[in-house]
């Protein structure tokens, strides 16, 4: 395995500890560095299709996503903390799925009550008679 490999599979602090490295060490170096890595679509996230393995199908590019890795964990060698590691996650989906099911409802009701509250403000000016406009 060369050594892009290797950087690969240390993911994205490698490349930038490398990059950082050559630019102390030999600016030219470090320059070159982060051409391939903008190049190579390691470093920028609408050119999946050049990423290396720590990047492909991490799903998006914004504040929240992960540095390398993609998400799914391969197997780390005992089964029962794979199972238990499925299971919570299984769990923390179906809650973050309740969770957003709930704000949803939450929403709805704000809504319904702010709109019932408009109604009942308009019922009460139309019961009170036209009212007189200021003059200017």
């Amino acid at each position: 395995m060369g050594i892009v490999g290797r950087l690969d599979d240390l993911g994205m602090p490698a490349w930038i500890a490398l990059m950082v490295l050559a630019f102390i060490f030999f600016w030219p170096a470090g320059l070159v560095i982060l051409t391939y890595l903008i190049w190579s679509g390691r470093m920028a996230c609408w050119k999946h299709q050049y990423a290396g393995p720590w990047q492909r199908g991490a799903g998006s590019c914004g504040p929240g996503a992960r540095w390398f890795g993609n998400g799914r964990h391969g197997s780390s060698g005992n089964r029962a903390f794979d199972e238990y590691r499925a299971e919570t996650l299984k769990r923390l989906e179906e809650e973050q799925r309740e969770f957003k099911e709930f704000l949803d409802r939450l929403r709805v009701a704000k809504d319904k009550a702010e709109f019932d509250e408009f109604l009942a403000e308009r019922r009460r000016r139309s019961q009170e008679g036209p009212q007189p406009q200021p003059q200017t």
